[in-house]
C-alpha cells in the first residue's frame, strides 16, 4: 500500500485515522483510474489498447495509474517474455471487488448524462 496523505480528518464516530470513503477515492478516484477499471472489469487488456480507449492520457500518467492500481492489489500486470513486449493487465480478485462499485459508478453517470441532455436543472433536489 502506498504512503497515503490524510486530509479530510477523523469520521464521525469512527476510531479510525480518516474517513473509509477517503481510502476509496484514493484508490480509484482521480480523471482515469475509475475509466481504467471499467475497461478492465470484462476482459484484460494490453497497454497499447488502454491508449486508444483513452487518448487523452499521456504514456507517463498511464503507467503511473497502472503502477498504483497495481501496488493498491487491485490490477495484476503480466509480462510475457516474447518480442515485441507484450503486458496485459486484469483485475485481481481483490480488484473485482470494485465491480458493483463501478457499474453503480456508471449507471449514476448514465442518469445525470441525460439529465444534462434533456436540459433539466443540475441543481440537486431536496428530500
Amino acid at each position: 500500500m502506498r504512503d497515503r496523505k490524510g486530509g479530510f480528518g477523523n469520521a464521525p464516530g469512527c476510531d479510525q485515522a480518516a474517513c473509509p470513503v477517503e481510502f476509496t477515492l484514493d484508490v480509484i478516484g482521480g480523471k482515469w483510474k475509475g475509466v481504467l477499471l471499467y475497461h478492465m472489469m470484462e476482459e484484460k487488456k494490453r497497454f497499447s489498447e488502454f491508449r486508444r480507449i483513452c487518448p487523452g492520457i499521456t504514456q507517463r500518467m498511464l503507467t503511473l495509474q497502472l503502477r498504483e492500481l497495481e501496488e493498491d492489489g487491485v490490477v495484476h500486470r503480466e509480462v510475457y517474455q516474447q518480442v515485441p513486449p507484450k503486458v496485459e493487465y486484469s483485475l485481481t480478485e481483490f480488484g473485482r471487488t470494485l465491480i458493483p462499485i463501478i457499474r453503480l459508478m456508471r449507471d449514476w453517470g448514465v442518469e445525470y448524462q441525460t439529465k444534462q441532455l434533456s436540459g433539466e436543472s443540475s441543481r440537486a433536489e431536496t428530500l
